[in-house]
């Protein structure tokens, strides 16, 4: 049986998924209503996963996820919110998180969460993942995917530069640009939605 550790500091929403998780079919070794405890639960019995709220005194949830990660700790952490904060997202998935949900869907939203990550797979809510974000992780990956034009495209982007601006520092044309712009959406397998390139570009290029 999987075991798991909860922690959030309003009682009521902690004793109730204490009761739900407890009622599909996993133990639930430690609850807590501070991150500060939770962290020290977590080390001390090394649970199969542990369910925190983002907004807690002592440590929030994502300040928990960052120290698990960096100190290589083997447990998947699933993450409760309130906001629909896209770049709490993205440092959530660089820390590693296994679980991503609304607060106010948990009750839909958990059971599905518990049943991915039991069988080794990462679950966002359905709502955050196509609202306001896109796998920044994945298209990381496809970086090495760009030719030379494109990686130069992509930093002169960062830096918030038009198509017409590239081109004339590039001494090419804005349609050439344009269709350089095309390719990289493509590869990086990002949604071809206005300003995604740009916003993924800000945070992702150094």
């Amino acid at each position: 049986m999987k075991t798991i550790i909860i922690a959030d500091d309003h009682s009521f929403t902690l004793q109730g998924t204490k009761s739900f998780v407890e009622s599909i079919g996993f133990r639930v070794l430690e609850t807590c209503n501070n991150g500060i405890s939770a962290f020290n639960l977590i080390k001390v019995h090394l649970p199969n996963i542990a369910i925190l709220d983002i907004n807690m005194p002592g440590l929030d949830g994502l300040e928990i996820l960052q120290k698990i990660h960096e100190q290589k700790i083997n447990i998947k952490i699933i993450l409760l919110t309130m906001h629909r904060d896209k770049s709490v997202y993205n440092k959530a998935l660089e820390y590693g998180v296994f679980g991503y949900i609304l607060k106010e869907q948990a009750d839909i939203e958990l059971e599905k969460c518990l049943k991915a990550i039991d069988s080794d797979k990462k679950y966002v809510n359905l709502d955050l993942d196509s609202e306001l974000i896109f796998h920044t992780n994945s298209a990381k990956n496809h970086t090495k995917e760009l030719s030379v034009s494109e990686k130069k495209i992509l930093e002169l982007v960062a830096q918030q530069k038009s198509s017409q601006q590239i081109a004339e520092l590039l001494f090419i044309s804005k349609k050439t640009v344009e269709g350089h712009r095309r390719n990289i959406i493509e590869k990086l397998g990002l949604p071809k939605e206005k300003y995604a390139l740009l916003i993924w570009a800000i945070q992702n290029v150094k």
